[in-house]
């Protein structure tokens, strides 16, 4: 269609409007100088009175988005795809990883540290909204290392200043278990090893609530122990067959690593095991060890409440514990030990045995001596003024009063 006017390079008055990839444009017909850029219209508003927008001035389109914020964009959606989640944890994720971009925190970072900072918003976004996934997953469908993962997510949490509720271990347990490969069946399963994935599920959460009871998951990292209890639940529910694997072939058959404080984790559960064991009248007949008490850990989780209390008799050893604290009995300086050895425990075992109270084995075992105080310099003792520093050897003394202990004692009190 010709149009009105002159062309200023030629002076040419062809000029005629053509559509160039769906967009107007004003050209000399003799030399093929544009004139007027492409109109095109692109919010709502203007559609809905029919006008016309430059190409330059449409919305968004002033803003071009890096390559390296498009190739994370890409990355967060594709990992959000992979593990399944829903739309809403998708754009949650993307908009941490487009704030996180614009910080100065995250400018000058590595090419690898700026990869795995995708994985980071996933992995908070999960946790925000109670969805179970862990750090050791994300750090595996990425290809990268714990450590340098834990860095980078430290550093965007502290940034945007989120707040990240932490997994409970009931999930974790559940996500752990998830990832076995021994509840369907495979060349590389054996027939007898195969399980019931809600049977052992049960019977894992029951050991690890034992071990929570117990003072055995406190300090510690969780997988070493969910692992230990996957596999004496394992045992538990199809003995005959099973007492004769080891937990190195176990978890070959199931899929996942060996963490290698799981041996300690077990034969911590086996202690507390053959203690209870101890109590149970019709068990008391049978010269039970570590592999013959895994037999009976069904009956000892349904009686765990009474057999915790006969055992290891915690009423008895708090109460002589708080009562020497409170009147000021022992050295402060003697190790943790000395004091649990001044706690005698009310239950025997079948031998005869003094059993110890139930305390954390950091107390029972511990690493390392404490240091002995100093020696004073000669000389008149300096006045106490009440500003000193309490040492740690020391503190247990001064935060009961018999009182205190009393009311402590009767709160603890067995239901």
């Amino acid at each position: 269609m010709a149009a009105q006017g002159r062309c200023p390079e030629c002076g040419s008055g062809s000029l005629v409007e053509d559509a160039h990839y769906a967009q107007q444009q004003l050209v000399c017909a003799a030399c093929g100088c544009v004139l007027a850029e492409g109109l095109l219209t692109t919010t709502y508003t203007d559609e809905e009175h029919l006008r016309e927008v430059a190409y330059s001035q449409s919305t968004g389109q002033k803003e071009q988005l890096s390559r390296c914020l498009q190739r994370g964009i890409r990355r967060v959606q594709d990992l959000c795809k992979v593990l399944k989640l829903p739309a809403v944890f998708e754009e949650t994720a993307v908009s941490y990883f487009q704030r996180a971009l614009q910080l100065p925190a995250f400018h000058l970072v590595s090419l690898e540290k700026k990869e795995l900072l995708g994985g980071c918003c996933v992995f908070v976004t999960c946790r925000q909204h109670n969805w179970p996934l862990t750090m050791g997953t994300v750090c595996s469908l990425l290809y990268a290392k714990q450590d340098l993962f834990a860095s980078v997510y430290l550093s965007l949490q502290k940034e945007l200043g989120l707040s990240v509720p932490a997994l409970s271990l009931a999930d974790l347990v559940t996500t752990h278990l998830n990832s076995f490969r021994l509840f369907q069946p495979t060349a590389n399963v054996p027939t007898p090893f195969l399980e019931d994935k809600e049977k052992l599920l049960a019977r894992t959460m029951g050991i690890v609530e034992l071990a929570s009871e117990t003072w055995l998951v406190t300090g510690r990292h969780p997988v070493p122990i969910a692992t230990a209890a996957a596999f004496l639940a394992w045992q538990s529910l199809q003995p005959g067959p099973r007492l004769s694997c080891p937990l190195a072939r176990f978890c070959r058959l199931a899929g996942v690593d060996l963490p290698p404080p799981a041996h300690l984790r077990l034969k911590e559960l086996l202690e507390i095991l053959l203690g209870m064991a101890s109590q149970l009248s019709w068990l008391r007949s049978f010269d039970l060890d570590k592999k013959t008490v895994v037999k009976h850990i069904g009956d000892l989780l349904q009686h765990r409440v009474f057999l915790l209390k006969k055992a290891f008799s915690q009423q008895a050893g708090e109460e002589q514990q708080d009562t020497a604290l409170g009147q000021g009995q022992g050295s402060p300086s003697s190790p943790p030990v000395a004091q649990e050895q001044r706690c005698p425990s009310a239950g025997k075992g079948r031998h005869g045995s003094t059993l110890r109270p139930l305390l954390p084995p950091c107390l029972i075992h511990p690493r390392k001596r404490l240091r002995p105080a100093a020696p004073r310099a000669p000389g008149p003792a300096p006045a106490l003024t009440g500003d000193e520093p309490i040492s740690d050897s020391e503190i247990e003394q001064y935060l009961r009063s018999p009182e205190e202990i009393r009311a402590f004692r009767k709160a603890k009190a067995w239901p």
